[in-house]
């Protein structure tokens, strides 16, 4: 058994990947949650939501057409998705995913459910809190079907940034097409484990519960209402305490109503105000943590390794692979999860302009969700460029990097050098480009990775968004 970062030979962990590292021959108890993917603003979960949301609207659309052979259809290009090795199958993963005749009863399920009647399923995540027998499994394994083409890019993508090797002519399996309601397939690269193919998945997009829990609707919106009910109309539930404090419990509420999913969906279309309240309120789930994804992971250990790590890099042009590549990790492992989805030498301008690395900005808050609202930087997309000179990078290299920059992606980059012969001189170029409105660039070289690594391994990762936005406050004052 082996990980694909084993597998590959990669010689990096968890911590310096950008997808979820599992075990080819064992699935891991992931799932991979709509709402949340909805919910994120990246241009890959957007592709995904807008996948999903097309999916599930013509499976509804279906039913309530009476279009049964259609909706059978759409269900029977769902199958296992045994390439992520994520689920609940115990040993080799087996995928929980949809065949022929389990097609025909998720089908019934949805059409005879009365949220299905009533109109009140919205999206496929309402399936947890009102479809009897739909859980967060068979949930998530409907998604990774859904989103089968956008997971084929981004391990295309990850694949190119770390090198792992591809097979060619590997079967796509069923790609949802929401141009045309449909599914096709196509032959594809990816890499392939023991005759079996993968696809990577994000960290950013798994979690350990999905978001939609009928439990949580039940318990704490459903019942609280109930009782509220009962205390007001004063109906034989209400009971007196000898403090004179009337109360209603919520195991008599239990007993006394059949509160299942058929119950919950008659409810929810009765009160919609209280579903409308329970979707407002509920909590993203948060991505796994590092510890989470890891066994016997020594987070400060693990920071010191990389530290001396650096400094075995030699600099120059025959090393630069080595420096791009440990940079591209270094950085998930200091910022994950505040940016996601690294692409390697990423095109612009038609392909006339690379970029050494792109980061999406996935925060809301701290110095990259700052960063994002910002009104002079706008920064969607963070550019990296690395340089492993033996010199100080000069004015080319500040011109290239603000020459990058675009309102659709923003307007800050990281210049990752090695050091400096006049630091000062470099801070007032960067100043220079930002007075221009050209951009914001903040220039780390060796000591300055080193100092974020060693906070980490003194256990005060907050003091690394402090350093960073030390470091932009100097190069925009």
């Amino acid at each position: 058994m082996a990980k694909i970062s084993e597998h590959f030979g990669l010689n990096q962990n968890q911590g310096q990947l950008n997808f979820v590292d599992v075990d080819t021959q064992r699935d891991k108890a992931l799932f991979i949650d709509p709402h949340a993917i909805g919910k994120s603003s990246d241009d890959w979960s957007v592709s995904c939501h807008q996948a999903i949301t097309s999916f599930f609207q013509a499976i509804v659309d279906a039913i309530r057409a009476d279009r049964g052979a259609d909706g059978l259809t759409l269900l029977n290009g769902l199958h296992e998705p045994n390439e992520t090795s994520l689920g609940l199958s115990k040993g080799e993963p087996a995928g929980r995913g949809i065949g022929r005749i389990q097609a025909q009863q998720l089908y019934n399920r949805i059409r005879d459910s009365r949220a299905a009647q009533t109109g009140i399923l919205n999206e496929l995540s309402d399936c947890e809190l009102f479809v009897p027998l739909i859980g967060e499994d068979k949930i998530s394994d409907i998604t990774t079907n859904v989103i089968r083409r956008q997971l084929i890019q981004f391990t295309q993508s990850q694949c190119e940034l770390k090198g792992i090797p591809v097979t060619e002519g590997v079967p796509s399996g069923f790609l949802w097409n929401q141009a045309t309601s449909s599914w096709d397939n196509q032959y594809t690269d990816l890499p392939v484990v023991d005759g079996r193919k993968i696809l990577l998945v994000p960290k950013s997009a798994v979690r350990w519960n999905m978001s939609f829990s009928h439990a949580q609707f039940r318990d704490h919106f459903v019942l609280n209402f109930l009782q509220d009910e009962h205390l007001r109309n004063d109906t034989r539930l209400v009971e007196t305490l000898n403090n004179g404090r009337r109360r209603v419990p919520k195991s008599v509420l239990k007993q006394h109503y059949r509160i299942d999913k058929e119950f919950l969906a008659r409810f929810a279309s009765e009160h919609p105000e209280v579903l409308a309240r329970y979707k407002a309120v509920i909590d993203i789930p948060p991505e796994p943590t590092l510890d989470d994804l890891t066994e016997h992971f020594d987070e400060p250990l693990f920071a010191r390794e990389l530290a001396e790590e650096l400094t075995q890099i030699d600099r120059g042009n025959a090393h630069a692979t080595r420096y791009h590549k440990f940079i591209s990790g270094v950085l998930e492992f200091l910022f994950y999860p505040y940016l996601t989805m690294p692409e390697m030498e990423y095109e612009v301008n038609e392909g006339r302009k690379r970029i050494d690395i792109v980061y999406t900005n996935n925060s809301s808050f701290g110095f990259f969700g700052a960063m994002l609202a910002h009104p002079r930087v706008g920064c969607r997309k963070l550019i990296v460029e690395c340089k492993n000179y033996s010199k100080d990078c000069a004015n080319p290299e500040l011109d290239q990097i603000a020459g990058r920059f675009a309102p659709l992606r923003g307007k800050l980059g990281f210049l990752l050098g090695r050091g400096f012969d006049d630091r000062q001189r470099f801070i007032e170029r960067c100043k220079d480009t930002a007075r221009e409105e050209r951009g914001v660039i903040i220039p780390l070289v060796d000591d300055d990775i080193i100092e974020m690594l060693r906070m980490v391994e003194n256990r005060n990762r907050n003091l690394i968004e402090d350093k960073l936005q030390r470091l932009f406050d100097i190069v925009t004052e």
